[in-house]
């Protein structure tokens, strides 16, 4: 047993995936249950085909099921960070210098924890508690 538990960075990895892939999970079922229409809008806004806001439902869905339980967690991070950075370019670039005036902090201080919180796991990977380590993927 870990003597130190405090000192237990797998542990902490375990955590962040929970939390990081379990808090964007609800995004993912939400958009599962009720459908792409409004990313699909938005992209078709700028040009782009609307499908691809079935990638976005396949990155909050199964990313986050992926990191949770620590499948290939350096993989699916990669994909989740991606549709982290599209999603704060499309719908909060006009808010990356801005202060939420009710809280008065950074505007877009979830969409960058969520994206950062991935960003991490790129680096580290799963810990010691993920289903598959070992590899680069994970």
């Amino acid at each position: 047993m870990n003597k130190n538990f405090l000192r237990n960075n797998d542990f902490g990895l375990l955590l962040l995936r929970l939390t990081i892939g379990g808090l964007m999970l609800f995004h993912g079922v939400s958009k599962l249950i009720n459908g792409v229409g409004p990313i699909s809008g938005m992209l078709e806004a700028l040009g782009l085909p609307g499908f691809i806001a079935y990638f976005s439902l396949a990155a909050e869905l199964l990313g986050s099921i992926m990191i949770v339980a620590g499948l290939w967690t350096r993989a699916a991070a990669v994909v989740f960070a991606g549709n982290m950075v599209v999603a704060v370019l499309m719908a909060h670039a006009g808010q990356i210098f801005s202060v939420d005036p009710a809280t008065g902090g950074w505007a877009i201080e979830l969409p960058m924890l969520y994206l950062l919180g991935a960003t991490v796991l790129i680096f580290t990977g799963g810990g010691k508690y993920a289903i598959t380590r070992g590899s680069l993927l994970d």
